[in-house]
């Protein structure tokens, strides 16, 4: 099977040879220039915090889709396994932003796997409408 040649990075002035797209040095930042949560939905802070507070009390802290338990604080002290909250639905595709039955814990795994197939679905719909 023929491979294609590199070509270079495609951000401006860089000579680098990459297989496709952009070199390492100049991939771009997920989630730059992004809002924050309160920009996004229009929730605070705090808001946020009691809402995770709650549906982890309601789904005894397991993600909603493989069912893995959260890890303890004194096995995860700086909080880096921590499960997510997420919307069941998404806000884009009619999701309510505060309403408890759409918002669920998520582990990061399943997470990253779940806003890749939100993101190709927003694509997809996009290209559709062109």
């Amino acid at each position: 099977m023929p491979t294609r040649p590199p070509s270079r990075c495609a951000h401006p002035g860089c000579g680098a040879l990459v297989p496709k797209g952009r070199c390492e040095q100049h991939q771009r930042i997920p989630w730059a220039g992004r809002d924050d949560k309160a920009a996004r939905y229009g929730i605070s802070s705090g808001r946020w915090r009691t809402l995770k507070r709650r549906v982890t009390e309601r789904d005894n802290g397991c993600c909603y889709r493989c069912g893995i338990e959260q890890p303890d604080r004194d096995d995860d002290p700086d909080g880096e396994q921590q499960h997510e909250l997420d919307h069941i639905i998404p806000i884009s595709e009619g999701g309510a932003v505060e309403d408890l039955d759409n918002l669920g814990l998520i582990c990061q795994s399943c997470h990253l796997i779940k806003s890749k197939a939100e993101a190709a679905r927003a694509n997809r719909a996009r290209r559709h409408r062109r």
